[in-house]
């Protein structure tokens, strides 16, 4: 019925439904309609519930089932299905959706009721009680932009929602690999303190033999030390990563991370498509949800320009009269003597604060101003993110390639010369120690790099918006 009231009201509406068809008899129409049908909404059952919907799966969805170690993908799916902050997020979003068919529909109708203490005389008789019913009714096309601004608003909380799934995957893998990083760290410390004590040992007899030196002994102690030192440290640091990892999940703190370990051998990720900032921009919400605020912004200049635009109220009214019964109506009773009286009425917003309707659409304007901007900010964040990853990404697998292929290959080969030296006699044990504390360094070193390098790749995926895998077969494909 409003859609009638649309065509046959509204006239040539324009864009912005600017206009309206003089030759059109609206407030009778109107009032008809009105007592016919009282406040109902606009919008149709479909329409109030066309909130605006991700593509499935969404992209952090993407990432997560993309990823091939089975612990951390199930660590990462977790997180999504309870983290506090995504479900606070998805509440919200559902939150907003209820609000465009709020303001889609007409206000409600109301119903007035007077009843005279003194009654007022008429010819046909006093007049005793007055009934009336009246509905706004507001430019309807005001209706259609406001419903619109409501879904788009909609649209801004779920791709948000959507974007702190992504980052969420992205940091739950960093934390992974930081783990599996100490669990790999520790075991190299574990076997460096295991031959530091064994040195120890050895340097305490000779120096009891009178062979060796104090010096090594309390040099020795001292790395001991350091050594215990760090294995705490790397407890102390678990500890807070598993604290973190356990939050993002909703778990107690304390609670245990199932995991793999660091992967010895790695392979150099292809990065499949050369433009991967045009597919992020295709995949990321963050775009997403600034198109939808710019189109929001766009739908309020559009309603700020439509203020001068009148609102309506009609209405019918029952007045209820009584017969006279005074002497001359006994004598002569007038026509009509007690007949009820009905009527019809209306009324029209008179838009005359053109200050006021000029600064509403200085408001759009400049909102529509700051949407634009939030786009270009969003499109320019995005393509930084994935030039600086895939630049990085290269430097990083070239430093894990000198460190492991060289660095670590020599360090071995120094200590294998130095262990020689030492049952030759030529090298004392703190030149043996010398050689593993290398070796254990350039080893630290690798399992740093290659960690580095997994959060790298894990982070461009979270930055492309889907699983590097998934990008290299299509451009295989493609090429």
């Amino acid at each position: 019925m409003v859609q009638w009231l649309k065509r046959h009201c509204s006239g040539n509406t324009g864009k912005h439904g600017r206009g309206i068809d003089r030759h059109t008899p609206c407030l009778p129409a109107a009032v008809l309609l009105t007592v016919a049908w009282a406040g109902t909404s606009m919008a149709g059952t479909g329409e109030a519930a066309a909130v605006s919907g991700t593509p499935a799966p969404a992209a952090a969805d993407r990432v997560a089932q993309g990823i091939a170690d089975e612990a951390l993908r199930a660590l990462a799916l977790e997180a999504l299905a309870r983290n506090p902050g995504l479900r606070a997020g998805f509440a919200r979003a559902r939150a907003a959706a209820q609000k465009a068919p709020q303001v889609a529909s007409l206000p409600d109708p109301m119903a007035e009721a007077t009843a005279f203490l003194a009654p007022p005389e008429t010819r046909v008789g006093p007049q005793r009680l007055m009934l009336g019913y009246s509905q706004p009714l507001p430019w309807l096309p005001k209706l259609d932009l406001r419903e619109e601004a409501a879904l788009h608003a909609t649209a801004v909380l779920e791709h948000g929602v959507q974007a702190d799934r992504l980052r969420l995957v992205t940091e739950v893998r960093r934390l992974y690999h930081e783990l599996l990083f100490l669990d790999r760290s520790r075991e190299t410390a574990e076997t460096f303190l295991e031959h530091l004590i064994q040195h120890e040992e050895v340097a305490q007899a000779r120096y009891a033999t009178g062979v060796g030196s104090t010096q090594a002994v309390l040099k020795l102690q001292a790395e001991i030390t350091r050594a215990e030192r760090a294995l705490v440290d790397l407890d102390l640091a678990e500890a807070a990563l598993r604290a973190r990892l356990n939050s993002l999940r909703d778990r107690p703190a304390a609670t245990a991370v199932s995991r793999g370990s660091l992967p010895v051998a790695i392979e150099e990720a292809a990065l499949g498509p050369r433009d991967l900032a045009a597919l992020a921009r295709s995949s990321r919400p963050e775009l997403r949800a600034a198109e939808a605020g710019l189109a929001r912004a766009e739908t309020l200049e559009g309603l700020a320009r439509m203020a001068d635009k009148p609102d309506f109220n009609v209405g019918v009214t029952y007045t209820l009269v009584t017969p006279r019964d005074d002497e001359a109506a006994r004598l002569l009773a007038p026509a009509g003597n007690g007949n009820d009286v009905f009527g019809v009425r209306g009324g029209v917003t008179l838009p005359l604060r053109r200050r006021s309707r000029a600064a509403a659409v200085q408001e759009a304007l400049e909102l529509r101003s700051h949407a634009v901007d939030e786009r270009s900010g969003a499109e320019l964040a995005i393509e930084s993110e994935v030039g600086d990853l895939t630049q990085r990404l290269p430097l990083a697998w070239r430093r894990l390639r000198l460190l492991e292929d060289l660095l670590v290959v020599q360090a071995e080969e120094a200590l294998e010369s130095a262990e020689a030296g030492y049952i030759a006699g030529s090298l004392n044990t703190l030149d043996l120690f010398d050689a593993e504390h290398v070796l254990f360094e350039a080893q630290t070193a690798t399992d740093r790099a290659r960690a580095d390098y997994l959060i790298g790749l894990a982070e461009l995926e979270g930055a492309v918006g889907r699983p590097l895998v998934a990008l290299t077969e299509r451009g295989g494909a493609e090429r």
